[in-house]
């Protein structure tokens, strides 16, 4: 036999719950009070709106026991709802603040009526967890609404913000209109993101794998920084603009390290220091130094101008890279060759390690070294030709590697 067959047989026998509207009242307030000195409620503001919830469910609580059915509350519970949502009080608080405050205040009524009016408490049980489970709906939905709507705000004021930064067209009227404050300094960061293996699986869609990746890439930088960071970002890389002050300037090799791990792919990125309103210039910077990196195959971590100077300026349009970059012209018909010149410079002009990674013989190396020296007329043994060709190498990267992906700086994906 359930609860409900029970309460349909008693329901008629149950007298109905005499309270006027003065004791509906004062029984609210003793139930307020009685969470109030508890702790359950919110402070402020969010605790006003939270206690007229309390009373909005006890009065209809009592009017659906006194057998009228027809009052629905729900509109002004979900008003209410809503406006807690927007006070960010959580909905798990709201929820302990419904549920403590029935047990009370039924606890409370059905005192009054005396352990032998058996069918009025287990009518009015049954009656209660109906309308409870009528209220927990409404509130869920008026909260699942109010964060849609919020995060959607959020979300275009910290695109127009983050895109005044990164376009120099910030101002303090579009900071107080995005209801985001300006730092006086931030890191901007650079970021390539690689594919992720996934994407190229023939049994998986590769869009969706992607904005996965940028989801979870989106959720461990708003973990990091609790939501202060902002940032444009795409499937294939972005901006970051990480406030210094703000969060205590961090550790940014790790703050890389982790948005890897939070992405699940091995991200490179560049990091250049700027006021807000040099944050224009600086991005550009970072993936003009971003792009060089990515040329020169350097592999995942954060890279600073203080690591890469020499090779960022050898990458400059000019006079300088145009004669260096042609120092390598005779190779570009012997690949062979300007691959065993990266490699050997790379290994630190280690023959052995050299000759592993080629899967050739030492002597080899050798041979190819001479030819290198022949052709070019650049000694790789010369500390002078090796000079020449180190910075040509950089150059050449520079002149013939494929140009970079400038939707990576948009976040237009």
């Amino acid at each position: 036999m359930t609860i409900e067959s029970i309460a349909h047989a008693e329901r008629s026998t149950a007298r109905p719950v005499a309270l006027s509207a003065r004791d509906i009242q004062e029984l609210a307030a003793t139930v307020v009070a009685h969470l109030a000195d508890s702790a359950a409620l919110p402070g402020g503001a969010a605790g006003a709106k939270a206690a007229a919830m309390v009373r909005t469910c006890l009065e209809w609580a009592i009017q659906r026991l006194n057998g009228d059915a027809s009052v629905d509350r729900t509109d002004s519970l979900r008003t209410i709802a809503a406006g807690l949502a927007r006070e960010g009080v959580p909905i798990d608080a709201v929820l302990h603040v419904i549920h403590v405050g029935f047990e009370f205040g039924l606890d409370t009524l059905f005192a009054q009526r005396g352990s032998a009016d058996r069918a009025g408490i287990v009518a009015g049980a049954a009656t209660t967890l109906e309308l409870l489970s009528l209220i927990t709906a409404a509130v869920g939905k008026a909260y699942v609404r109010e964060y849609k709507a919020i995060a959607a705000d959020d979300r275009t004021a910290v695109h127009n913000l983050t895109s005044a930064l990164l376009g120099g067209r910030v101002t303090s009227a579009l900071a107080r209109e995005c209801g985001i404050p300006i730092a006086a300094e931030y890191f901007v960061l650079a970021v390539a993101v690689p594919a992720h293996p996934d994407e190229r699986h023939p049994h998986l869609d590769g869009l969706v794998v992607a904005r996965r990746k940028l989801r979870r890439l989106q959720s461990g930088l708003a973990d990091l920084f609790d939501g202060r960071a902002l940032s444009l970002l795409s499937v294939d890389g972005g901006t970051i603009l990480i406030p210094v002050a703000e969060t205590g300037n961090p550790d940014l090799d790790d703050v890389v390290e982790k948005l890897s791990q939070a992405a699940r792919v091995p991200i490179a990125a560049t990091v250049v220091t700027a006021g807000a309103h040099q944050v224009s210039v600086a991005a550009a910077q970072a993936h003009e130094l971003l792009d060089t990196v990515e040329r020169l195959r350097r592999g995942p971590g954060l890279y600073r101008f203080t690591e890469l100077a020499l090779q960022y300026q050898l990458t400059r349009p000019g006079l300088g890279r145009d004669v260096l970059g042609a120092r390598l012209a005779p190779l570009i018909e012997h690949p062979d060759l300007l691959e065993t010149l990266r490699i050997h410079i790379g290994n630190d002009l280690n023959r052995q390690n050299t000759a592993r990674q080629l899967h050739v013989h030492p002597n080899t190396v050798d041979y190819r070294l001479r030819r290198i020296a022949q052709l070019t007329g650049l000694d790789p043994a010369d500390a002078r030709g090796l000079w020449y060709l180190r910075s040509a190498l950089i150059a050449w990267t520079d002149d013939h590697w494929p140009p970079a992906d400038t939707r990576r700086m948009a976040g237009s994906r």
